[in-house]
């Protein structure tokens, strides 16, 4: 994976050679800048920001859920010990 000075010296080239082909309009430009940064950043391992806030959103709801078997497993343990008859090596 290219690092993101390595992506933004990328694209910073391909704009340069976009702006040296000649005498493009303001929207000419915008445009072919704007598809030339979307197409770098579709070639990186990133998620967008609405993914990134449902993933948190699952991995607390995930978090409060283990809590809470982490407390029901030391309550049945504690029920067990307690239940069990304590043997004093005596038969």
């Amino acid at each position: 994976m290219k690092t993101p000075e390595a992506v933004l010296d990328l694209i910073s080239d391909q704009i340069s050679d976009l702006l040296s082909h000649g005498k493009q309009t303001g929207q000419e430009i915008r445009h072919n800048v704007r598809s030339l940064v979307q197409s770098q950043l579709a070639k990186l391992d990133v998620v967008s920001r609405e993914e990134f806030e449902t993933q948190q959103l699952i991995l607390a709801k995930t978090r409060r859920k283990i809590e809470a078997l982490e407390v029901q497993l030391g309550e049945l343990e504690t029920a067990l010990n307690n239940s069990t008859p304590k043997s004093d090596g005596a038969r």
